[in-house]
């Protein structure tokens, strides 16, 4: 969630609509927040000539315009039925000197007289941004959080130092101005360091003290703990790049560091991917299941409670060794009301005997579990695969690996640099434009460092590397 800049009037001095002045307020009083704005308006005789005379102020510019302020409002005196449309700043009600021929015209046949018009606003008409920087001021980009992470009803704030005097403040109107928002937590910790699951501790600056969020992302619905499991709403458009861009219909899937199924979820529920969906985190792996059945792919993924390195290799031969291969039919869902024709058969899925990708999602320690790729696979399941001349026969898997990386504006040093990482784990190199090798640089993640997935295809000298 991120609190957009605001303008405030279509005007060039829009400083009349900001907030009173509130330095140094640590709890929030919402009464200092009103505010009386001195205009005019054009009060009209008759209903029937509002409409034309609003289209004719519009196009002379004549009229106050401010996306949250409507235009019309009612006659400010008591008894009166009549509607009056706001003037911008510069027309005075008593000085025809600065009226537009156009209102000018009004007033002349009696549709209009000019009145002085006293504007209210108060607290609730001030955005987030609007309310912080007449609190703690924006001249320093830093100030106060200018952008916040939203997962289901709840807002988790990463505070500084500088931040801490006016925390509850900070949350209370963040509080206010998010509709959907009923908690507002800041994180005590970095992600990762109260455990290794990737959870953090955190203190509840307003609202409920709940933090079992449901949300939707990629059409999926997730339901989980916040506070006992990981979870990202910044990486949705990761989550959808990878499944859109990578998996095909059919495909086998492992997902080593699943969390609570942002990649496993939808890869099984618009990709109709096989998936074995695993995570060291039994809060996850037990919201996973739950998530799994919630979005209706129990029949394409199956869940697991695992460290990763081992899973890797136990799953591969597990998959390669099954006797009967799973199969599911799928009827492809339609959007009609109609019940779908007789003559559409249900398509037939069955699961390959080798998974097509390996999704690793643990950016602050992914890279370590890479040699779990070496010697993958033995000599006697090399037939599996195709030669470089055939093109039966199934590929090696792609792996995905997610990492961290210094800032770098040149994207070919930065992808030079994460296949480096990737190169000295698998002991074999993997390169930036080389044949299915792919460096995505996620996102900004803090000051100098970055997020990048690295999407190679795993080399035939280490899948059968001997060890």
């Amino acid at each position: 969630l991120e609190m957009p800049p605001q303008s405030s009037s279509g005007n060039d001095d829009d400083t009349m609509l900001r907030p009173p002045l509130n330095r140094g307020m640590r709890a929030l009083d919402r009464s200092l927040f009103r505010k009386t704005v001195p205009l005019s308006a054009a009060s009209i005789f008759r209903n029937s000539d509002i409409s034309p005379s609003r289209k004719l102020l519009e196009r002379s510019k004549d009229l106050f315009v401010c996306p949250r302020i409507n235009t019309v409002h009612r006659e400010p005196v008591e008894g009166s039925a009549r509607r009056c449309l706001l003037l911008r700043p510069e027309i005075k009600h008593d000085n025809a000197a600065t009226w537009s021929q156009q209102l000018r015209e009004l007033v002349d046949r009696g549709t209009a007289s000019l009145i002085p018009y006293e504007l209210k606003l108060d607290y609730s008409f001030w955005t987030y941004d609007e309310v912080m920087d007449s609190v703690i001021g924006k001249d320093d980009p830093e100030a106060y959080p200018q952008t916040v992470n939203q997962a289901g009803h709840v807002c988790h704030l990463n505070l500084r130092p500088q931040h801490f005097p006016y925390k509850h403040l900070i949350a209370t109107v963040l509080l206010d101005k998010t509709p959907s928002a009923r908690t507002v937590i800041n994180k005590t910790d970095l992600v990762g360091d109260a455990s290794t699951y990737r959870t953090f501790s955190y203190e509840v600056l307003a609202g409920d003290d709940d933090l079992n969020v449901t949300l939707h992302e990629h059409d999926c619905a997730f339901a989980f703990d916040y506070a006992k499991v990981y979870w990202n709403s910044r990486l949705g458009t990761e989550h959808r790049r990878l499944v859109a861009d990578f998996f095909a219909a059919g495909d086998a899937v492992c997902d080593a560091m699943a969390g609570v199924g942002p990649f496993a979820v939808p890869a099984a529920k618009h990709r109709r991917c096989f998936v074995w969906a695993n995570d060291l985190n039994p809060d996850a792996a037990e919201a996973l299941r739950d998530n799994v059945a919630r979005n209706k792919v129990a029949d394409l993924v199956t869940v697991f409670n695992d460290d990763a390195y081992g899973f890797i290799r136990s799953a591969t031969r597990r998959l390669l060794d099954a006797d009967t291969p799973q199969s599911i039919q799928h009827q492809q869902a339609s959007r009609a009301k109609s019940p779908p024709p007789a003559s559409r058969t249900p398509r037939t899925y069955t699961m390959p005997r080798v998974f097509a990708h390996y999704v690793m999602n643990l950016p602050a320690s992914a890279l370590d579990f890479l040699p779990a790729f070496v010697g993958l696979y033995r000599p006697p399941d090399r037939p599996l695969f195709a030669s470089p001349t055939s093109p039966s026969g199934l590929r090696l898997p792609m792996v995905h690996v997610y990492c961290f990386r210094p800032k770098d504006d040149d994207a070919q040093r930065l992808a030079e640099g994460a296949c480096a990482e990737v190169s000295e784990r698998i002991g074999a190199p993997v390169r930036p434009g080389g044949e299915d090798v792919h460096v995505h640089d996620v996102r900004d993640v803090a000051p100098g460092k970055t997020m990048v997935c690295v999407s190679f295809r795993l080399p035939e000298e280490v899948a059968f590397k001997e060890v």
